[in-house]
């Protein structure tokens, strides 16, 4: 028998006044559903089913691979929800986590907690104090202390509102029994939808055994209703994912204005500088220094190596590399060891050998960079005739001039140099000079003239 987590993620979010299904919406760039999802692995569940409804196409999208999807046709509450996932369950054994994919703060260990008392009873809620329990379904108990029902708050009365004993959304079941419970709720209820907290009256009723535990940190079960929740819900991530780096070695000079996704990889001794934000299944080796104002995403930074002030997407980058300040890297670039990619360079599918230096002010796109070249100031490669894109290939040790024109397909053999502010459009050899300019006219007091003419 293996524990399977189910994922309510069929709603439409309607408070988030938004075309995007709610579980999509996004913390640190990384979607709600998401989280929970891997919540579900880490603690070890061997299934995971996510039922869609709303714009099922695109939450069925982004959902990993080896995840299931099982599709609520009509929204009518979270009894069905459940319900329809019964044919994929069939001939399954054992338990069943029921997670909302709005609640993304949940802990593995929270989960798995919560798998190990299910044993010995039909179903366990969690449930969480709440100093506020406004909007949250109340847990009521019997005078021996154990769960008898759960009661929506449209549908308490003026004492149960009182009870600051709250219904979290997440449960879990064994699997025998399940589905005819399910059958028996009714919609006797001012939203007329079939209530999943309705299957603890049933349990009650035949003798079927209920049990609880309490979530410590009631913000883990933060569910995301509004773009409010959405703000907070990033916050308590921002930092539980920070202090985590933290403690493991990374140093932050300001936590509260670091961004990091949960696929991210640092590396002891990792330096993040206020305004960095590291995206997707970015990876940092040890000594580096991120930021100020810096952006990376899905990219690999080399050992020993300085991002200043920069944007780099889908790259690969070296060691002891220096990158900035406002310099772009974008998607296909590889920089090898050494490389010095500076202030305001643009660099797009490009290879640049190690110990190249490309200072300032270029832009250099789909070419081969060969080691110890030197780029001067405002130089760019001419990739793009309108049509199709063009490879610019650059020999080792080659020199650049400043005001350079490249213009693809070239070649500039290793050890030549160009002249400053030449158009190169033939290919070069190795070692030699191309120098291409008109010859410099000089007229005499011309502005003088010029100025007698437009005054």
């Amino acid at each position: 028998m293996a524990d399977i987590a189910l994922i309510m993620a069929a709603g439409q979010g309607t408070r988030m006044k938004s075309r995007t299904p709610k579980v999509l919406h996004q913390i640190l760039d990384t979607p709600l559903v998401h989280y929970v999802i891997s919540a579900a692995e880490k603690a070890g569940c061997a299934r995971t089913l996510v039922v869609t409804g709303h714009q099922r196409e695109l939450v069925e999208a982004v959902l990993p691979d080896g995840v299931e999807k099982v599709f609520q046709p009509e929204r009518i509450g979270t009894a069905n929800t459940v319900l329809v996932a019964e044919e994929a369950l069939a001939g399954a054994e054992g338990k069943l986590v029921v997670l909302s994919g709005d609640v993304p703060l949940l802990q593995p260990e929270t989960i798995a907690a919560l798998l190990d008392a299910c044993t010995g009873h039909a179903m366990v809620v969690l449930t969480a104090h709440a100093d506020d329990p406004r909007g949250y379904g109340r847990v009521l108990r019997n005078e021996y202390g154990a769960i008898s029902g759960i009661v929506e708050e449209k549908d308490a009365t003026e004492e149960q509102r009182r009870i600051t004993e709250v219904n979290t959304g997440v449960y879990c079941f064994e699997l025998e029994g399940l589905f005819d419970r399910l059958r028996r709720i009714d919609n006797d209820n001012t939203q007329q939808e079939y209530y999943l907290t309705d299957i603890v009256g049933v349990c009650v009723d035949e003798g079927a055994s209920v049990g609880s535990i309490t979530v410590a940190d009631a913000s883990e079960t933060m569910g995301v209703n509004s773009r409010v929740q959405l703000a907070e819900a990033s916050r308590v991530m921002q930092r539980r994912i920070n202090e985590a780096w933290m403690t493991a070695g990374v140093t932050m000079a300001a936590p509260e204005l670091c961004w990091i996704a949960p696929d991210v990889t640092l590396a002891p001794d990792t330096t993040l500088l206020p305004m960095t934000v590291l995206a997707g299944a970015t990876k940092i080796e040890g000594d580096c220094v991120i930021g100020p104002d810096t952006r990376i995403v899905s990219s690999c930074i080399g050992a020993g190596s300085v991002v200043d002030s920069s944007i780099v997407r889908f790259c690969e980058v070296g060691e002891r590399c220096s990158i900035g300040p406002r310099a772009y890297l974008r998607p296909g670039c590889v920089l090898e060891n050494d490389v010095k990619i500076g202030t305001s360079v643009e660099l797009k599918a490009t290879r640049v050998g190690a110990g190249a230096k490309i200072p300032h002010l270029s832009y250099i796109g789909d070419a081969q960079v060969g080691p110890d070249v030197n780029i001067g100031a405002g130089s760019i490669t001419c990739n793009y005739d309108g049509q199709k894109k063009h490879e610019t290939r650059i020999g080792a040790g080659a020199f650049i001039g400043s005001d350079t024109m490249l213009v693809a397909p070239v070649e500039i053999g290793a050890g030549a140099v160009t002249g400053a502010g030449s158009t190169i459009t033939k290919d070069i050899p190795d070692g030699a000079l191309a120098v291409e300019r008109n010859e410099q006219t000089i007229i005499e007091e011309w502005t003088k003239r010029h100025r007698k003419e437009t005054h």
